[in-house]
């Protein structure tokens, strides 16, 4: 829902700028909008493309390389009204696309730059991997989930627009009976008029965790996320991505095998991991987010999927 907060936002500010009223007149006759994704978006962008009626294949793709990164030297010339989706944090392999890179290359006044960074975004509460989102400040929107890497339930999704009166226009909504104070009305800037406090886990969190403790948690799991991929190495198994942050995708052999060890290790219960397919090849992925993990947890599910592993050899 953040990403589609985020490109509603987008939708109206640029129709606005070619003298369109979008909420009004909507989508038939108007004026065109260009939008540019790399080739490994995660499909709630385009969900939310289709709802807003842009279109799931009216999109632009761009090659990406082989971590999933869009690449900039493949970027198409922008001509007209358009948004340029970023990615921070493949769902796959969590590599980021070169944001700022991308950005200096297309950022017009009639481009619109949106950053889906479901769980990478958080990488700039720390000091060791805040790199990865540099040139994030120059986007227009930001889209981003609490359930992961802060743990809170599902459904609590947060977008961030620069263009607040253009996030307003394209969900507000009047009726007599609701009350239109001088104070911030939520109704008017989410898709839902009728929605339970998601804000209170996610300040509860925050709150308990403060700065430093985020920072320390995001870092802990990342370092697990290496130390799985260290030890499966080391096993003879082969890692498929660069772990930059929490995501690991290791392959134990052909599409069959490693299904076969996905389904062992899951109903061995010592750890869950699910399987994917990515760039063509079949991997379980491993995705350390959760804050209760510790050292001797990595350790333990190491040797299952070790053990587990070699059964199939």
């Amino acid at each position: 829902m953040a990403n589609f907060t985020s490109l509603a936002a987008a939708r109206n500010y640029l129709s606005k700028r070619q003298g369109w009223d979008v909420e009004s007149d909507g989508l038939f006759n108007a004026p065109p909008i260009n939008v540019v994704v790399g080739e490994e978006a995660h499909p709630t962008l385009f969900r939310a493309l289709g709802l807003l009626g842009l279109g799931r294949k009216r999109v632009i793709t761009v090659p990406v390389d082989n971590q999933g990164r869009m690449r900039e030297d493949k970027l198409p010339k922008i001509i007209g009204p358009s948004i340029v989706c970023v990615q921070a944090g493949n769902v796959n392999t969590g590599s980021f696309d070169p944001i700022k890179n991308i950005c200096d290359i297309v950022k017009k006044d009639d481009v619109w730059i949106h950053v889906d960074g479901a769980f990478g975004l958080w990488a700039s509460a720390t000091t060791s991997k805040k790199y990865l989102t540099e040139g994030i400040e120059l986007a227009d929107s930001w889209a981003t989930d609490a359930h992961k890497w802060l743990n809170v339930p599902y459904d609590s999704g947060l977008a961030f627009i620069k263009h607040s009166e253009s996030l307003r226009s394209a969900l507000s909504l009047t009726a007599p009976y609701l009350p239109q104070g001088e104070h911030r009305e939520p109704s008017q800037f989410v898709p839902e008029l009728s929605r339970r406090s998601r804000g209170v886990e996610i300040w509860a969190a925050l709150h308990s965790l403060g700065r430093k403790g985020l920072a320390e948690m995001i870092e802990r799991t990342c370092r697990h996320a290496k130390r799985f991929a260290e030890g499966l190495s080391n096993a003879g198994y082969d890692i498929l991505n660069d772990v930059v942050v929490n995501q690991v995708l290791v392959s134990f052999g052909d599409a069959e095998k490693t299904n076969k060890i996905i389904s062992e290790i899951q109903k061995d219960g010592t750890c869950w991991c699910g399987g994917t397919i990515w760039q063509g090849k079949t991997a379980m992925r491993i995705s350390v987010s959760s804050w209760a993990t510790t050292d001797e947890d990595v350790e333990r599910s190491l040797k299952a999927m070790i053990r587990i592993a070699k059964m199939f050899k």
